[in-house]
């Protein structure tokens, strides 16, 4: 459970420096490429990986990776835009639905009450936690976004167990392949931009989205190094570190930027603190 604490960790502080980004004007599309430069060059120097041979089965997973990475990066961008951070907020939370149903269909993670419990009170939690009384004032006619941030958040964490999964290929070799790809295709994406709207690079965006890297890196090399300690239970995995994000992040809002939550937003947060305890019991 160590693994799933760090990267909950990096997770929420990824989340506080994208909510600082919009306050200091930062470039998030300038961010977060240069994010998957630092992460890649990270894993080259710490982990010394080698690059893996072609895989029918396996490339296809680092290519949709690559791509969905920076490409999700850039709708929640759009769905906080269009939709507000409540529907987008709702949309990752819920995400949690496909994985868990992965785990035990495509993974083949065996049943037991307790740990049905656990999840089933996870997903309470996360209704919950979710701050309904906030509105937004934008169309309707965007509702595209959030459905993209649900569906790409669950393939999103299906794809990284399948990595975590594969044995004769360590998962480093496999996030170098992923953060280059999602770097090149961040660059891409960035060389448009300039061509077409005259978009100019900064050193700041440069920094900060190092920084961003910095813990990016932190969160999926965890959360990779988790779902292999528990290579048996992924819903445990997928569950915990949703829940997880929650609470911390609750914490964070309410210390540092001084967010209000309601009752039963509370009432989230102690059925998340159940959950957690459910699913370390099974």
């Amino acid at each position: 459970m160590i693994y799933i604490f760090i990267s909950v960790c990096c997770s929420v502080f990824v989340s506080v420096l994208l909510k600082l980004a919009k306050r200091y004007e930062i470039d998030t599309r300038q961010a977060i490429a240069w994010n998957y430069s630092i992460a890649g060059i990270l894993t080259w120097l710490i982990f010394k990986p080698e690059i893996p041979e072609f895989s029918e089965t396996l490339y296809p997973v680092y290519i949709a990776l690559g791509l969905l990475l920076p490409s999700l990066f850039l709708v929640l961008a759009f769905s906080v835009q269009y939709t507000g951070i409540v529907k987008t907020d709702v949309a990752q939370r819920l995400s949690l639905f496909i994985p868990v149903l992965a785990a035990f269909l495509i993974f083949n993670e065996a049943y037991s009450l307790i740990k049905i419990t656990g999840i089933v009170i996870a997903f309470i939690a996360i209704i919950f936690s979710i701050p309904w009384q906030k509105q937004t004032e934008n169309s309707h006619s965007y509702w595209i976004y959030p459905l993209i941030v649900f569906i790409g958040m669950g393939i999103i964490d299906i794809l990284f167990k399948q990595i975590a999964r594969i044995e004769n290929i360590p998962f480093t070799s496999s996030l170098l392949v992923v953060f280059t790809l999602a770097f090149i295709i961040s660059v891409l994406y960035l060389l448009y931009q300039m061509l077409k709207n005259g978009l100019k690079l900064t050193i700041i965006n440069f920094i900060c989205g190092w920084i961003l890297g910095i813990a990016n890196f932190g969160n999926i090399v965890f959360y990779l190094k988790a779902h292999q300690t528990l290579s048996n239970q992924p819903s445990l995995v997928f569950s915990a570190m949703n829940i997880g994000v929650i609470l911390l992040g609750s914490a964070v809002g309410i210390i540092l930027f001084r967010e209000k939550l309601s009752r039963l937003n509370y009432a989230g947060i102690i059925l998340a603190l159940i959950s957690i305890l459910t699913l370390a019991m099974a």
